[in-house]
């Protein structure tokens, strides 16, 4: 798949999460980056080039992901009591990434032994 093709499905899901940000029903834009549209091309990639075997492995690793982004959306639940926004999302980024590279680390050691 291009790597064009991959931008512009990239910018259609940042110009849908904005034009839903502004309707009544608001709150939907934090559904709309959870449809699986970078998954799908993810693991089609995967599944194409390194096989079914692979693949597994990835929606395995996929599954513990979802860790880092409650980690995520817990802490800037929290941080918007204590914070202005942009200081909020700085700070639930950097959990986020604490926690995945947590992730990868045990992963990596699993995977190892």
């Amino acid at each position: 798949m291009s790597l064009f093709i991959k931008a512009v499905i990239g910018a259609g899901i940042v110009i849908l999460i904005s034009l839903i940000a502004k309707t009544r029903n608001y709150y939907i834009a934090g559904l709309v980056p959870l449809f699986p549209t970078f998954a799908l091309i993810a693991h089609y990639i995967v599944g194409n080039e390194r096989g079914i075997e692979a693949l597994r492995t990835t929606l395995i690793f996929s599954m513990w992901s979802i860790v880092p982004y409650l980690v995520y959306l817990i802490t800037l639940y929290g941080f918007t009591f204590m914070m202005r926004l942009p200081q909020a999302l700085f700070a639930a980024v950097v959990c986020w990434s604490i926690s995945a590279a947590l992730l990868i680390k045990v992963w990596t050691w699993y995977q190892a032994g």
